[in-house]
């Protein structure tokens, strides 16, 4: 409920009041995952290219790389969009942006690098050039693509009240997030890439994946630093609502990617691999939902 009260200048005075349930529901989620993916393949593709120079030890990843970012950056931006209560009023942020907003700073840098993205994905299926000026633009992405996987976290730690979500514990999630569903998307193409090249693989989506169970982990047993934390944090604790959930996304997320990747690599097993990377989006999902859902179960009011 908003109310508001027109005085003599015409400002707007504008009373919140606390909106009951859930308001970031799984389309945020979706959002989140989605971005996770299109900024994790475009840094971890950029990786394995710099360090495989020889293009045969990463066959086809030149042409995998903008096609997939560019799928995923859109369906990103596409439940940005749906989410939003009035999605036209999105074009706000273009014609008269304050960039001291981390949702306008964001927005601009996500639109940037989906055109840079897009620019990459022509020069690559259309004019068949991948090298010289696409080059250039694959380092530009780089670029982009660290704040763009970065700024919700930024958002996440300015919700009111929301004292689970930490801007610095939120940008190492964020970070780890992109590199497990990088590495894991491209894992789905490496059939006909050298042993090395799925190693590498294998070695970045099961560190990525230890370090990001450590920090939920570290949160689940350890986060008694706050009356809002203790209560919400009791949806997952002793059996709570979210508990099935959260356990099922540290498992299928993590424990059993970890376990597969030690295999990947000491065996050199393309299918195990793939059946990492595959547990590892499952996972994420889940895990990142039960991480959105838990502080919106404590009303604000």
């Amino acid at each position: 409920m908003v109310e508001h009260t027109q005085i003599i200048n015409h400002a707007k005075v504008t009373l919140d009041v606390a909106l009951p349930g859930i308001v970031w529901g799984w389309m945020i989620t979706l959002n989140l995952w989605a971005k996770s993916i299109a900024t994790g393949t475009i840094l971890v593709g950029a990786f394995l290219l710099a360090r495989h120079k020889d293009e045969g030890g990463v066959n086809g990843i030149r042409m995998l790389i903008p096609i997939m970012a560019f799928i995923f950056l859109n369906i990103f931006l596409l439940f940005t969009l749906l989410d939003l209560h009035q999605p036209f009023r999105m074009i706000n942020i273009f014609i008269h942006p304050h960039f001291t907003s981390a949702i306008t700073v964001g927005a601009w840098i996500a639109t940037a690098l989906t055109g840079v993205i897009a620019l990459m994905t022509y020069l690559s299926i259309i004019k068949k050039e991948t090298k010289g000026l696409y080059d250039s633009l694959l380092k530009v992405a780089v670029v982009l693509a660290i704040p763009t996987t970065l700024y919700t976290a930024v958002i996440m730690g300015e919700a009111s009240a929301r004292e689970l979500w930490q801007t610095p514990a939120e940008l190492a999630q964020m970070a780890f997030a992109a590199f497990v569903a990088g590495s894991s998307l491209l894992a789905f193409f490496s059939g006909k890439w050298t042993a090395e090249a799925r190693r590498d693989l294998a070695i970045i989506l099961g560190t990525a994946a230890a370090l990001s169970m450590t920090m939920y982990l570290g949160e689940y047993f350890f986060s008694w630093k706050g009356a809002e934390v203790e209560a919400t944090m009791a949806a997952i604790h002793s059996g709570g609502e979210y508990s099935g959930l959260f356990w099922a996304g540290q498992v299928i997320g993590y424990m059993i990617p970890i376990v597969l990747s030690i295999m990947a690599v000491r065996k050199g097993n393309a299918g195990l691999l793939k059946l990492a990377a595959l547990c590892a989006l499952i996972g994420l999902f889940m895990a990142k939902h039960v991480w959105l859902i838990i502080p919106q179960l404590l009303s604000l009011s």
